[in-house]
This record gives structure tokens, C-alpha cells and sequence, in this order.
């Protein structure tokens, strides 16, 4: 009976000790549930604090975001680490300025011969062209004119201290390829040769001229702008460089010859035209002489190449609105 009563005390110890127990345990689920609302309370608070935050700066945002914009339009599309102190070390630099010198050479030779035998030979031409850009491509990307190179430097698609020694290796090109073709000239008994009706900026026609060389190089500079699209394939970049050329050339042709009755005054390349003899040789005084020049320099050099800054920009406006950027 002793064990009977032991037992059944036991059991009405356990089940007094479990109801301290249970009453604990139901403080502490309503302690968590507090704490678990009083958390949600404070993210919704944090998340309509946050939500008010983006509506006040997306004005400022957007701002960002458009000058993020204007800023990567301007910004270089070179490789950063080029520069004056780095561009000279490498081998790959002299290879491009040999490139540019050899291609500008062959494009000298092509338009004095062709400016002998007239505009019927543009088959020929663009052909020549092609085969010149892809031959030249490899080594420089194909500039072969300081209006293109002028537009790539503006465009920052080249460094500066590249695109003058492009110019510079341009221009040594063009005289090379004046040599060769001249020594051949005179070679036959002939005089120094000279592009036709050259003089008509000293009969008042400079700006007709500026502008014929205006709309060429800008034609030339967009082509070439977007031709840089299809660089992976590099058939695709010289036809459609090539074909921005033909037609600066038969619009040129059209405007020059039909309306403005100058005999295919134009030439869309200033280092070839500073061998063509477009500078003045004799006048009254010196300051004649200067200002020959400098109209010369002007019509063929000069305006040409604003016209190639802005065939570039130009390209770069409209694949930037299109959403065709590169």
C-alpha cells in the first residue's frame, strides 16, 4: 500500500511541475509574437521609408543618368593604357604608321591616275579601293586620310598622339606616291603634272569648292563611321568604305562638272591634295601669295576635315539614338 501511495504522489508532483511549465512557455510564445510583429512593423516602416526615397530621386537619377550618358559618348574607345610615354614601345605602332604609309601611297597613285582618265573609270576605282583596304587593314585599321583620322581622333576612337603620326605618315605616303608618279611623268617628256581647273579658287570660286569638299568628306566619314560595324569582316568594312567613296566621288562630279561648271575641281584627300599642286607659285606680293595659300589650305585641308568631325558625330548620334550603338 506504502508503494501505491509513493506512485500517485509522484504523478501528482509531475503533473503540478508541468503546469508552471506550460504557463512559461505560453509567455514566451506571446513574448515572441510581439517581438515577431513589432520586427514586421519596423520592415514595412523601412520599406515605406525606402520607397519614399526612390520617388525623391528619380528625378536625380534620371540626371545621372543622362549625363552618364553625354559622358560615354565622349569617351574614349581606345585602349586606356595607350598613351605618348607607352604608344612609341610598341612594334605594332611602327607596323600601322608603315601601313598607313604604303596604303596612302597606293590611294595617291590610284586618284592621279584616274584623275587623268576622267570619272567613267569608278568601277575601277572602288575595285582598287577594296583591294587597298583590306591589303592595309591588319597593319593601321585603314585611315589612308587625315579626314579619317581626324574623325576618329575627335571621335576619341584614337588617341591624339596617334592620329598625328597617322597624318604625318599620310602626307609622307602621298608625296611618295607624288615621286613615283611624277618621275614617270616627266620620265615621258611631259611637264609637272597638275590636277585640272585647280585655279578656280582665285576666279572667286573658293566656297563652292570648300563646300563640294565639305559634303564629300562628310560622305566618306559617315560611310567609314559605320562601316566600323562590320570591322569582324573586313570584305564588309572596305565595300562599304569604298562605296561611301564612289559616291562623295559622283556627287562631287555631278555638283562640280554639271551646276558649277568646274572641271572636277575636288579631291576629298589632303594629304593627296597638298601634291597636287594647289598652292599658288607666283603673284603680285607676298601677301597675294599668302592668301593663296591659305585659301588653298582652307578649301582642301581644313574644311575637309570639319566635314569628316562631322560625318563621325554624326554616325554616333544616329547609332546612339537607334540603339545601335558599338
Amino acid at each position: 500500500m506504502a508503494t501505491k501511495k509513493s506512485k500517485s504522489s509522484n504523478k501528482s508532483n509531475k503533473t503540478k511541475s508541468t503546469k508552471p511549465k506550460t504557463a512559461n512557455e505560453s509567455a514566451k510564445k506571446a513574448e515572441l509574437k510581439a517581438e515577431t510583429t513589432s520586427a514586421i512593423e519596423e520592415i514595412e516602416e523601412i520599406e515605406e521609408i525606402e520607397e519614399i526615397k526612390e520617388e525623391v530621386s528619380k528625378p536625380i537619377s534620371s540626371k545621372k543618368e543622362k549625363k552618364s550618358s553625354i559622358k560615354s559618348f565622349f569617351s574614349r574607345k581606345y585602349e586606356p593604357k595607350e598613351s605618348i610615354l607607352t604608344v612609341f614601345k610598341t612594334p605594332r605602332f611602327y607596323g600601322a604608321l608603315l601601313g598607313e604609309i604604303i596604303g596612302t601611297m597606293l590611294i595617291a597613285l590610284l586618284l592621279f591616275s584616274l584623275s587623268l582618265m576622267g570619272i567613267a573609270n569608278m568601277a575601277t576605282y572602288s575595285f582598287a579601293v577594296i583591294a587597298v583596304l583590306i591589303a592595309v587593314y591588319a597593319f593601321s585599321g585603314s585611315c589612308l586620310n587625315p579626314i579619317i583620322t581626324v574623325g576618329m581622333m575627335a571621335s576619341r576612337r584614337i588617341s591624339v598622339i596617334r592620329g598625328i603620326m597617322y597624318i604625318i605618315a599620310e602626307i609622307i605616303g602621298a608625296w611618295l606616291g607624288w615621286l613615283i608618279f611624277n618621275a614617270f611623268h616627266l620620265a615621258g617628256g611631259e611637264t609637272a603634272y597638275d590636277i585640272p581647273a585647280i585655279s578656280a579658287i582665285g576666279e572667286g570660286k573658293f566656297w563652292v569648292v570648300a563646300f563640294v569638299e565639305l559634303l564629300g568628306a562628310f560622305i566618306i566619314s559617315f560611310f567609314f563611321a559605320r562601316a566600323l560595324k562590320y570591322k569582324r569582316s573586313v570584305f564588309t568594312f572596305a565595300a562599304v568604305v569604298a562605296g561611301g567613296l564612289a559616291i562623295a566621288v559622283v556627287i562631287g562630279y555631278v555638283i562640280s562638272a554639271a551646276f558649277l561648271t568646274l572641271n572636277n575641281n575636288f579631291v576629298f584627300n589632303p594629304a593627296v591634295a597638298t601634291m597636287m599642286q594647289i598652292f599658288p607659285q607666283s603673284g603680285e606680293n607676298f601677301g597675294e601669295i599668302l592668301g593663296g595659300i591659305c585659301q588653298a589650305l582652307s578649301a582642301y585641308a581644313i574644311i575637309p576635315m570639319i566635314g569628316g568631325i562631322i560625318g563621325f558625330y554624326l554616325s554616333d548620334i544616329v547609332a546612339r539614338l537607334s540603339g545601335d550603338d558599338e
